[in-house]
């Protein structure tokens, strides 16, 4: 008789996650160069800004469940595939711009992907299902915060977009999935498909969540405010 054939399911989970991780490095890389040639960036600019735009949120996910030191500064994988789509941009932005709002359209894909990462690997290092999807988000959300600090922006996250809901949204997916016990593939790429969808629909329909009203400003309140600061 052929001796049993034993799958090795923990390798197959650290490949999935390695992949997910690779594949929303460079897509986020990509919006981080993106934004800044369109700022106007030297090539040096350029490049820092698509690797910290591509690695924020996985090294903040790391950091947080002790992996560490963080896959984004261990595995030179991550930095070259950073550096590869900062380049892609640099020198071939004009064809790229081509395409519908692309930093938008990137950015959506980088999400989906780091939401379903984030959360893949906070499973496999034991955390509960709904810390993996808190976890899944923030790394989702956080390589666009970097990118939006650093180019003087209020972070797409603070505003009434749809954004980390739709991380959330994907990570609760995958850990769904997992707890039901259907194959990380399936879970990943629904959650994804989820995320992303819901990231573009809310940009083409101009979803957005409820926003706090301020108070009405009356004019002797303009005048008082005006005399306070000396203009």
């Amino acid at each position: 008789m052929f001796p049993p054939v034993s799958l090795d399911v923990s390798a197959a989970i650290k490949t999935l996650v390695l992949t997910l991780d690779l594949l929303g490095t460079f897509v986020f890389a990509l919006s981080g160069a993106v934004a800044g040639v369109r700022r106007r960036l030297d090539l040096f600019g350029v490049l820092v800004l698509s690797f910290v735009a591509a690695n924020s949120g996985g090294i903040v996910r790391d950091v947080l469940i002790g992996a560490t030191p963080p896959a984004a500064i261990r595995d030179w994988r991550y930095l070259a595939a950073s550096l590869l789509a900062g380049a892609m941009i640099f020198f071939w932005y004009p064809n790229i711009r081509r395409l519908r709002s692309p930093v938008l359209v990137f950015d959506a894909a980088g999400l989906a992907l780091f939401c379903v990462a984030g959360a893949q690997k906070a499973l496999v290092f034991g955390l509960s299902p709904v810390m993996a999807a808190l976890l899944g988000m923030l790394t989702g959300v956080g390589g666009g915060v970097a990118r939006d600090v650093l180019l003087s922006e209020i972070p797409a996250v603070l505003r009434s977009d749809i954004y980390a809901v739709a991380a959330l949204a994907g990570a609760a997916v995958l850990v769904s999935g997992d707890a039901l016990g259907l194959p990380g593939t399936v879970s990943a790429c629904a959650g994804a498909a989820l995320c992303f969808g819901l990231r573009l629909a809310a940009i083409k329909l101009d979803w957005h969540l409820p926003v706090a009203r301020a108070a009405r400003q009356t004019p002797d309140d303009a005048a008082a405010a005006v005399r306070r600061d000396g203009r």
